[in-house]
């Protein structure tokens, strides 16, 4: 095998980052669509209370906020590997339970039923995109 296959041959360690990134990606696209269609198109008003001023949700913030829980959720997985027997199993567990907690935000601070509903169902869809794709199907035991 020659140097320059082994360089351009994918191990199974950049599949994986790879698989990863468009995990931690498409839960930010997912949230942006759920954005998209409610914001501008359904005139739904996405905005929370911070203290007494009300703030409005638009695209960067909630693209920064996904991608963020991503890498975090990334980074939490990569030391569970590194540090548990059952890396895949523990890392549902937390972050089932961290989207569990993550819900108190939308719920207690959102300005409005429509807008509480939309700002849990973007906390859903990334949260189910982390937990089902980061781990993959060859760490599930």
């Amino acid at each position: 095998m020659t140097n320059e296959m082994r360089h351009t041959a994918p191990t199974w360690t950049t599949a994986r980052r790879t698989v990863r990134a468009i995990t931690v990606a498409a839960g930010a696209a997912g949230a942006l669509l759920l954005w998209a269609v409610n914001d501008p198109w359904a005139g739904i008003d996405l905005a929370v209370r911070q203290g007494d001023a009300t703030q409005h949700i638009g695209p960067a913030m909630v693209v920064v906020a996904a991608l963020l829980a991503g890498l975090a959720a990334w980074g939490l997985l990569a030391l569970l590997e590194r540090t548990v027997r059952r890396p895949s199993r523990a890392f549902r567990i937390i972050a089932l339970i961290v989207l569990l907690l993550s819900l108190a935000g939308p719920l207690g601070s959102g300005v409005g039923a429509s807008s509480r509903l939309v700002l849990v169902g973007m906390h859903v869809t990334v949260g189910a995109a982390l937990i089902l794709g980061l781990p993959g199907r060859r760490t599930c035991r």
